[in-house]
């Protein structure tokens, strides 16, 4: 059985985004999309101010009647389930994480957390999740801030790291992509040296190692359109400016790295690319 499309919802702005980015890609991969709505009763909270069971509960059912007859309205035909939990939306949002084929959240959604910072709901899904998180930000999509190019078609920037080369991240690249029927553009960068006479021949030992690391994947997948750009200097800002024109970047965070780290380059991209950002657990 095929796993779902799962989407944190909350009302949102940013929760309506991801909403829809999900149902798309969910009708496109010919799965279900599943709803999650989490709730927590915040025990700190002054007994005055505690919101009873049955209101939550009521809260969470219109949150999910508006947010599943948006899908309706929009992917009349695709299988749909909705769930309210109640726990911490961390946990919530990382076991349903654990049984989607990847998890879609919103940038500005989870309640009253505003934006994936240290210590927010995102930045620890992100973190900890065992499979792939997708970030979306309201405006982002097919009708969103990025731009469209000539054809119309929307390129996958991939930035990879040619030192720790990974089939898992590399494979939801080039599966994205040829699903979309899209370009992908693969980006290694590297710190320089500062010696100019050595600068020739690193730039050619590093696009050789680029080329190296994509070629399976080419043959595996050989209708997807690829370009590879290997360049000198700071991923983050490489991948943020390849961000403009596309629909998707994808990056990698090792399973091992726990404790809520997810890097700077992934950190940077969250906050400033203009488009989705796809973060791949991989060993």
């Amino acid at each position: 059985m095929s796993r779902p499309v799962t989407v944190g919802v909350d009302g949102s702005e940013g929760s309506l985004a991801a909403l829809d980015w999900a149902a798309d890609e969910a009708a496109l991969r010919g799965t279900s999309l599943r709803l999650v709505y989490a709730t927590r009763w915040a025990s700190h909270q002054l007994a005055s101010m505690k919101v009873s069971h049955e209101d939550r509960a009521g809260e969470a059912e219109g949150v999910l009647a508006v947010t599943e007859e948006r899908v309706r309205d929009r992917r009349p035909d695709l299988a749909m389930t909705a769930d309210e939990i109640e726990d911490a939306p961390s946990s919530v949002l990382l076991a349903a994480a654990a049984e989607a084929e990847f998890l879609v959240v919103g940038s500005h959604g989870l309640g009253s957390v505003r934006g994936f910072i240290v210590g927010s709901v995102g930045q620890e899904v992100v973190a900890d999740a065992q499979r792939p998180v997708v970030l979306v930000r309201p405006g982002d999509g097919e009708n969103g801030s990025a731009a469209i190019r000539p054809s119309g078609r929307r390129k996958v920037v991939l930035g990879l790291d040619v030192t720790e080369v990974n089939d898992e991240l590399l494979e939801f690249a080039f599966d994205f992509a040829g699903r979309k029927d899209v370009p992908l553009e693969i980006v290694h960068t590297w710190h320089a040296s500062f010696t100019p006479r050595h600068k020739a021949a690193e730039n050619a030992d590093m696009a050789s190692a680029l080329s190296h690391a994509v070629r399976p994947f080419r043959d595996r997948f050989p209708a997807v359109e690829v370009s590879e750009i290997s360049a000198p200097g700071r991923a983050a800002e490489h991948l943020v400016e390849a961000a403009h024109d596309a629909g998707l970047v994808v990056v990698g965070r090792r399973r091992a790295a726990k404790g809520s780290h997810i890097g700077s380059v992934t950190h940077a991209l969250i906050h400033h690319a203009s488009c989705p950002v796809a973060v791949v657990p991989h060993s």
